[in-house]
C-alpha cells in the first residue's frame, strides 16, 4: 500500500513508456499495447469524472450562503 503523504516518484509509468523504444514491436505487439493504452485512458478519464462530482457535490454541501 503507498502512502499519500509521500511524494511520488519522478519517472512514473507513463513517462517511461513515451521514451521506450517501439522498433522490436511486431504490430500485434503493439495493436495490443494501444488497446491497453486506451482502457487505461478510459480508466483515469472515468476517476477523473468521479473526483469531480465528489468535489462539486461538496463544494454545494459547504458553500456559503449568498456567495
Amino acid at each position: 500500500m503507498e502512502d499519500d503523504d509521500q511524494p511520488r516518484a519522478k519517472g512514473d509509468a507513463a513517462s517511461k513508456l513515451a521514451a521506450e523504444d517501439l522498433a522490436p514491436y511486431s504490430q500485434d505487439e503493439l495493436s495490443e499495447r494501444i488497446a491497453l493504452l486506451e482502457a487505461e485512458i478510459a480508466r483515469v478519464s472515468a476517476h477523473s469524472a468521479k473526483t469531480a462530482a465528489h468535489m462539486q457535490a461538496a463544494d454545494a454541501l459547504f458553500k456559503k450562503p449568498g456567495g
